[in-house]
């Protein structure tokens, strides 16, 4: 199979945006990464995303997409989602199902909310409509620490609070040492999406979302809580939710049928 990898990069309004692309199918399948694309963006990643998630390369042509760069002082969830619809526009992408994972999903709620038309499926995982106590403790503790230059707590907290008990001793030290050996030039772009998580609140306007949904979330997500994907699923229109037993934030990545679970959603 083909995995046709591509990385490519945008002009955006004095600034440029990271994408990746691969796969050969005729449906389009857009994912948006997490807060963690604040220290890396997509840049130069395209064939490792391909190898790992190939499954979905004969059905769909998936794109990935970064935030801007830079990224404006204190830019919104939806004025990343509105970023976003001017990168579609650019490549000629008309209709999409989207995936977004954690903040993604906050911008894929936006990017549905205000282009309609666009979104044909939707996916949110280990997203929230609003942050709540959980989610706005961890996000202050990051940029306390982002504010020191301490990039390895960072690392190591979000692997604790991020995957299942049997997987978080291994994920502990692989993000440990990341986090000593791999450092950002700077933590500016991270705090401002952070900063953009916090303010987000698409409550009152979940409703007016069309398109089929999918909330997927874990039991034991310690960032932004099962009731965190319960509210999305509770509050936008027949939205379906997918609940994955003794899994935390990083679900996507332990959960074994998890793309099969996006492309059988998107597919029928």
């Amino acid at each position: 199979m083909g995995l046709n990898a591509y990385n490519g990069r945008l002009e955006l309004d004095g600034g440029v945006m990271d994408y990746i692309r691969f796969g050969s199918g005729k449906r389009i399948l857009v994912m948006l990464p997490g807060v963690g694309d604040g220290f890396k963006t997509v840049r130069g990643t395209a064939l490792p995303f391909a190898l790992g998630y190939r499954k979905l390369a004969k059905d769909f042509t998936v794109y990935m997409f970064s935030r801007r760069e830079p990224l404006p002082e204190h830019c919104t969830t939806r004025e990343m989602a509105a970023d976003l619809g001017r990168a579609l526009d650019a490549l000629g992408l008309e209709r999409i199902c989207l995936l977004g994972v954690s903040q993604g999903g906050m911008i894929a709620q936006w990017t549905a909310i205000d282009q309609p038309r666009r979104v044909e499926k939707l996916v949110l995982t280990v997203s929230a409509a609003r942050p709540n106590d959980t989610m706005r403790q961890t996000l202050e503790n990051w940029m306390a620490l982002a504010r020191k230059g301490d990039y390895r707590s960072i690392m190591v907290d979000n692997a604790v609070r991020s995957y299942s008990d049997k997987a978080v001793g291994l994920q502990k030290r692989v993000y440990g040492t990341l986090g000593r050996l791999t450092r950002p030039k700077s933590f500016d772009r991270f705090l401002t999406q952070a900063e953009a998580c916090l303010n987000h609140d698409a409550w009152e306007e979940l409703p007016r979302i069309s398109c089929p949904t999918l909330v997927i979330g874990g039991t034991e997500d310690k960032i932004v809580t099962l009731r965190g994907s319960e509210e999305l699923a509770e509050r936008i229109p027949g939205a379906e939710l997918k609940v994955c037993e003794g899994l935390s934030h990083a679900l996507y990545e332990e959960e074994k049928d998890f793309l099969d679970q996006v492309a059988a959603f998107c597919l029928k």
